[in-house]
């Protein structure tokens, strides 16, 4: 699917697929932290199961005022406890399939919300 671009000085998924996301003008086949104000980071994991209580530590020491969670090709939840750091934060995660995290993270970003998308890429046949 290919997005229409619209005007936004935030950090954009022009487009998706399986196993890859177009960010602005590169095409990223890693899972990966995006965030709307230019955030960029690898995020070790290629498939849900491989998800650990660290990364979800991780993703509470970013400054944002909301978390698209996009668990991989299907909507799948962590479990409560790993989502505690986030909580002691009071950091809410939104918990999505990673298409709909990046149609949801496009949204909140070209409202100008400071919104960070953590993405599990799969690889296709996964």
């Amino acid at each position: 699917m290919k997005f229409q671009p619209e005007p936004s000085t935030a950090q954009t998924i022009r487009a998706y697929g399986p196993g890859w996301i177009g960010v602005d003008t590169e095409k990223i086949t890693t899972s990966i932290i995006l965030g709307s104000g230019g955030l960029r980071l690898a995020w070790p994991c290629t498939r849900f199961e491989d998800l650990t209580p660290e990364h979800f530590a991780q993703l509470a020491t970013l400054e944002a005022e909301l978390i698209v969670f996009g668990s991989g090709t299907r909507n799948r939840f962590p479990p409560p406890a790993w989502l505690q750091p986030l909580m002691a934060r009071r950091l809410g995660l939104e918990t999505m399939d990673t298409p709909a995290a990046c149609r949801t993270y496009n949204i909140l970003a070209s409202e100008g919300r400071n919104v960070v998308a953590a993405l599990i890429l799969e690889a296709p046949g996964s």
